[in-house]
């Protein structure tokens, strides 16, 4: 399967307006979210590890007790990419079904 390519600024401010939460930081998405423990944040993460897994497309992320905190980039392409929108909106699916 071929991998996406590097979206345009242009692109890229448009699909970040449907991403609420969501910001840019030094050419990534991030974003951050708590959750009511440890429990609840571990178990957002091993859920969308195996989206990402299917989407062969790996976050950037580190967990602190209920904190989450996710960075995203298609690293191979030097960028952003269409897959980068696409787990970013799986990840806000998932926590939304948390709260």
């Amino acid at each position: 399967m071929p991998r996406p390519t590097k979206l345009a600024d242009a692109e890229i401010q448009e699909k970040l307006r449907s991403l609420p939460g969501w910001t840019l930081a030094d050419g990534r998405l991030r974003r951050e979210w708590r959750f009511g423990n440890f429990v609840e944040a571990f178990g957002f993460m091993s859920r969308l590890a195996l989206v990402a897994e299917k989407m062969d497309h790996h976050p950037d992320w580190s967990n602190v007790y209920d904190r989450v905190v996710i960075e995203l980039e298609t690293h191979d392409a030097g960028g952003l990419t269409q897959l980068d929108f696409d787990l970013a909106a799986a990840a806000n699916r998932l926590a939304e079904n948390e709260r």
